[in-house]
């Protein structure tokens, strides 16, 4: 299963909300996955090979990769039809290298805030995508979310990503969030994205790789 994290948007959490999946799947639901670092920062392959060195075991792998590997590589990892491929990809849009993902996805999380250069990002990513891919199932996570902010463009924000697939609950902006680890996701985070994750595992990704 190809699940592809993704939106042109830069900022909006990409990184960080792929190895709050990543962890969820490996730790808590005992799945195999790999990730795919794409992003142009590396942040990803960064902090793997950080704990690999400290000689922790690693509970899934990540690589270091460019759109162009894409196809040879989920080749491999494909022959698993178990095994789940996450792809953390850059914050662009004009790189016919998009186009392989696109079709492969099984599903794509969308993370973004309600804000107006976000939200023009995300419902561009959405255009490009669904001409591409019209059937997958896309996931639009509200991301970095601030407490006591009253965001007044949130409804009609939603209203919009609707027609493209569906809105998750929200993921705060905390720190114990942003220091979420290839290791581990500190245990006072599991209760802000298990509504989240638990959704989205139950309804595509377990019936698809379980």
């Amino acid at each position: 299963m190809v699940i592809i994290i993704g939106n042109q948007k830069g900022g909006a959490g990409k990184s960080t909300l792929t190895l709050l999946l990543a962890n969820y799947l490996a730790l808590a639901k005992k799945c195999e996955l790999t990730v795919m670092d794409m992003d142009y920062q590396q942040s990803l392959a960064q902090k793997y090979e950080k704990a690999k060195v400290l000689e922790n075991d690693e509970p899934y792998q990540v690589i270091a990769a460019g759109l162009e590997h894409f196809p040879d590589m989920a080749e491999v990892l494909g022959q698993n039809k178990n095994h789940i491929i996450l792809v953390d990809l850059p914050g662009k849009l004009d790189d016919d290298g998009l186009i392989p993902l696109f079709e492969a996805a099984d599903l794509v999380l969308c993370p973004f805030a309600y804000d107006e250069f976000s939200y023009e990002s995300t419902i561009l990513f959405s255009v490009v995508l669904r001409k591409i891919n019209p059937d997958v199932a896309i996931i639009y996570i509200p991301n970095r979310i601030k407490a006591n902010v009253k965001y007044e463009t949130q409804l009609e924000v939603n209203e919009q990503l609707a027609h493209f697939g569906e809105i998750s609950d929200k993921i705060p902006d905390r720190i114990d969030v942003q220091r979420t680890n290839t290791q581990q996701t500190q245990l006072s985070v599991y209760p802000v994205i298990v509504p989240v994750f638990s959704k989205i595992f139950e309804q595509y990704i377990k019936p698809n790789s379980l």
